[in-house]
């Protein structure tokens, strides 16, 4: 659709597409009747766009596409300090839906416009709190990319701005909106798996261009850019191309492999136990192939424990591993009582590895032994649109964002799932650039290095 600076705001809710919405606001305990009086549930959602990266490209946009006709959003804008990118964006909008969009150098000038409801943040991982902290003082609502913060800085920053803004924000940690996750945390937190006593993830590829992308390293001029503006509030070093776009390879502008992935893996950690931030992590790694003058590690391994402050012999440890430099395993998540293990690969309970009656009557105790159990997976509506292409999870989690600005309800993913993850993940790269093991002070909110 075409964008016009005066286009009035304009009744959409139709009976069809009431009806098709209503199932999933009765199970948010919101009725047809009570959702028509929300303020605003009759207009457009406009929504603009912070970041014309490859994961908006490729995942976000047309998981917002798939729901954007039902549930009345549209893109209207594009903010990126890139003129390239502003083109880009422009470009891929009327090639995909043949919308125009306002075009913006800066957020500055993003959130001085006119007829803006929320946004999407899909910049470079430092960013993503900053950029949090300005859209919801800005009165917008927020869809950003994780990881969510990358110091504790800009980590309490963004969890006190959306607070006390009361904005929603979805943070983009998608398997919290994927039915067999879902399932998993209501199967353990059913008691039916026992105590959870051991969490093995691994994140491997084999890809020495992963995050790499020499060809626009070539192409990036300073003067077609903002390094100033790039930089926001870390330390003012020279025009760095490869900082600017390979930055997931450099300190202080990513922290690589802890911010990139273990933020997804370890916060279904959280998640399932109800635990906000791990006791204690030691990690080690290094580049050990790839010497490209990357500085974050192409080997990482990390090692976690878990558990209630206040009783130190409950608990569990997490044993988080990641590598660039061969892909055997995959990515993989298994989580372990004394029972069985549970794989989210699979989707599968087992018995395997549980107490044995053999072993168990060494000690004059019990077989501990899970039933075989299969993870439900929902029938829920994915997309709207086979065309629109994109992943079923991020999709789910897209969707219900948009509802939540709607219903005004709390998304699956709020800022303080993606505050704790950050918790996780900054500790980790702490441990790893300190060599050692840190542990987390919950009165003042600091990680601490033993």
């Amino acid at each position: 659709m075409d964008y016009k600076d005066h286009n009035p705001r304009r009744d959409f809710i139709k009976k069809a597409a009431l009806g098709t919405l209503g199932f999933s606001l009765m199970g948010m305990g919101i009725s047809a009747r009570s959702y028509s009086r929300i303020l605003g549930a009759n207009d457009r959602v406009q929504v603009g766009i912070v970041g014309f990266s490859n994961r908006f490209k490729h995942s976000l946009y047309p998981a917002f596409m798939s729901h954007s006709k039902e549930l009345n959003f549209e893109f209207v804008s594009i903010s990126d300090i890139w003129n390239r990118r502003r083109d880009e964006a422009e470009a891929f909008i009327r090639e995909k839906s043949g919308g125009k969009i306002k075009k913006y150098r800066n957020n500055d000038e993003l959130y001085a416009s006119k007829n803006l409801d929320a946004v999407i943040i899909s910049t470079a991982d430092f960013q993503h709190a900053l950029m949090g902290v300005e859209a919801v003082r800005n009165g917008k609502d927020a869809y950003i990319e994780k990881p969510l913060a990358e110091t504790m800085e800009d980590a309490r920053a963004v969890l006190k701005a959306v607070e006390e803004s009361g904005k929603i924000v979805q943070i983009g940690s998608q398997r919290r909106s994927a039915p067999n996750y879902i399932s998993a945390n209501e199967y353990i937190k059913s008691g039916k798996f026992g105590d959870i006593k051991m969490v093995e993830m691994s994140w491997n590829v084999n890809q020495p261009g992963r995050w790499r992308l020499p060809k626009l390293v070539s192409e990036i001029r300073q003067e077609d850019t903002d390094w100033d503006r790039f930089l926001m509030n870390r330390p003012k070093v020279a025009w760095d191309p490869r900082k600017y776009l390979e930055y997931r390879l450099f300190w202080p502008y990513s922290s690589g492999i802890p911010g990139q992935w273990m933020s997804h893996q370890i916060d279904t950690v959280h998640w399932f136990t109800d635990l906000e931030h791990p006791r204690s992590v030691v990690a080690n790694g290094g580049t050990y192939l790839w010497q490209d003058g990357r500085e974050n590690p192409d080997t990482l391994t990390a090692v976690f424990d878990y558990g209630p402050l206040n009783d130190p012999k409950k608990g569990f440890q997490v044993v988080y591993t990641s590598r660039f430099t061969n892909s055997a395993g995959g990515v993989r998540e298994l989580y372990y009582s004394n029972g069985g293990m549970l794989n989210l690969d699979t989707n599968k309970v087992t018995s395997e590895g549980g107490l044995t009656q053999s072993m168990a009557d060494e000690m004059g105790m019990k077989a501990n032994l899970l039933a075989d159990y299969t993870l439900p997976t929902r029938s829920e509506k994915v997309s709207t649109d086979a065309n629109t292409g994109g992943d079923p999870m991020t999709s789910l989690h897209m969707r219900n964002w948009m509802e939540c600005v709607r219903s005004r309800k709390t998304p699956n993913a709020s800022v303080r799932a993606g505050y704790n993850h950050s918790l996780a993940t900054i500790m980790t790269r702490i441990a790893l650039q300190t060599g050692k093991r840190v542990t987390f002070d919950d009165a003042k909110q600091e990680v601490v290095v033993s």
